[in-house]
């Protein structure tokens, strides 16, 4: 674990095959998709709000929607690629969400608490048919990618969170402004319904992709990837795994708990930016939302380059020789300590300070996203979907705990003051969790016990 594999020259040629990182591409523009879905209400709530006459409280219910159905789907979600592959369960997952995000284009069409209703049941469904993709995400870098090159390719799948709203967010609040919300939900669930269409004719798993060299599969596999993860379904893994007896041994590992507090955190970060951070720029800035949409690029893109740069910094670390657990700690212990710089924007007036701000708040956000690295460090061979299901269960509860407690704060407060300090203390205990609770970084070995036992 202390120093990274010295590569031949036979595997150095294949470390520059393409083939991984055109897997790599794939999965980076669908997780673009998908944030850009998350983010649709964001950019369309000031106008929601408005026209259909909702206050800050219902539109922190709207917002948290999603979290709800997507944290509950987590570990259905899991097995279900476990069960039936990451290719499979992938396609319906982005299609059906997509389709769902194209139907919250005609709720307009109605008004009232029907309009709602059925507002927040349309991102219960999204979250749903979400609930697969960033475990998908994991377990396809496992199989793909070796231990050393991990914690880039990670980060940059974990990136397109943020490219995600450096491409679509002016995009978006252009066509709000020239052509109504409605128009930004039908089309981005036409893209993502097209997407889900290329989906299947691009992803295989590594023994079965058609372009993949006999010498970049034995690089992959002799570095640590998990090729034979979904070659031949046969069931092989889900029928040798107790699902939840797994699960509790997975919670009893104090690691593992550890990086689930950390993964909470730096996910009520993300769900700040995805809901609220609009709303902030509108109403507590003054700005329309032309300019907000512009502006909330700006942290966006600073976000991917923190992203890219963690990542990178993290398997960096690990080729000079640093332990796993070095070289993951030290780029999210760094990334935290710039996040809490968001609760200075409280103390300025200037809204390129504000962005200044939040710019490097979100900067060090991304470098410090190295979670689903971990989890692909950590995960059982068994059981990746599973343990990833469960890692973004616990992450994703602060999806539905964020947007409501801001939305109670912002209503009782008249400001967003207090909101930031809240989000901003998050990336604290951050720190404090992977510094103090986590301890070395390695992988889980299930027990007999959990192995030999099929499930019905």
């Amino acid at each position: 674990m202390g120093s990274a594999p010295v590569l031949s020259s036979t595997s150095k040629i294949a470390a520059a095959s393409r083939t991984r990182w055109g897997i790599l591409a794939m999965l980076f523009i669908v997780t673009t998709i998908n944030y850009a879905d998350r983010a649709t209400i964001a950019i369309a709530g000031p106008d929601v709000a408005k026209d259909l006459g909702l206050t800050s409280l219902q539109m922190g219910y709207v917002f948290s929607a999603f979290a709800w159905s997507y944290v509950l789907a987590q570990l259905p979600g899991g097995w279900l690629l476990d069960k039936f592959g990451s290719k499979t369960t992938y396609f319906f997952s982005i299609f059906l969400w997509s389709l769902f995000t194209l139907l919250q284009g005609f709720v307009g069409f109605v008004s009232g608490g029907a309009a709602l209703l059925l507002l927040i049941v349309l991102r219960l469904l999204v979250g749903a048919a979400e609930a697969p993709a960033f475990p998908g995400n994991s377990r396809i870098t496992s199989a793909w990618f070796p231990t050393h090159e991990r914690g880039l390719a990670a980060s940059i799948f974990n990136s397109a969170q943020y490219f995600a709203t450096v491409a679509f967010a002016p995009l978006m609040g252009w066509m709000v402004y020239s052509f109504g919300w409605q128009s930004i939900f039908f089309f981005m669930g036409v893209l993502g319904i097209v997407l889900a269409l290329v989906w299947r004719k691009v992803i295989y798993s590594p023994k079965e992709h058609p372009a993949l060299s006999a010498s970049e599969l034995d690089y992959i596999s002799q570095g640590g990837a998990l090729v034979d993860l979904d070659s031949g379904r046969s069931n092989q893994h889900t029928a040798s795994v107790n699902t939840f007896a797994c699960i509790k041994e997975l919670l009893s590992s104090r690691m593992l708990l550890g990086v689930y507090i950390g993964q909470y955190c730096i996910n009520a970060l993300t769900y700040f930016f995805l809901t609220w951070f609009p709303l902030y720029l509108v109403q507590e800035r003054g700005m329309n939302i032309l300019q907000a949409g512009f502006l909330a690029s700006l942290p966006a893109i600073a976000g991917f380059l923190g992203g890219i740069s963690g990542g990178w910094f993290s398997d960096r670390l690990l080729k000079k020789g640093y332990s796993l657990t070095v070289a993951r700690k030290l780029p999210i212990v760094l990334g935290m300590l710039m996040s809490t710089s968001m609760i200075a924007c409280n103390y300025v007036d200037t809204d390129v300070l504000i962005i200044a701000i939040m710019s490097l708040a979100f900067f060090g956000k991304g470098v410090g996203a190295l979670g689903w690295a971990v989890v692909a460090d950590t995960s059982p061979k068994e059981a990746g979907g599973l343990s990833g299901g469960l890692f973004n269960t616990f992450g994703n509860s602060a999806g539905i705990v964020t947007p409501i407690v801001i939305g109670y704060i912002v209503h009782s407060t008249g400001s967003f003051a207090g909101a930031l300090a809240y989000v901003g203390a998050h990336a604290a205990i951050v720190i404090i969790s992977y510094l103090f609770v986590v301890g070395e970084i390695k992988r889980i070995t299930l027990s007999k016990s959990i192995t030999s036992e099929p499930v019905n």
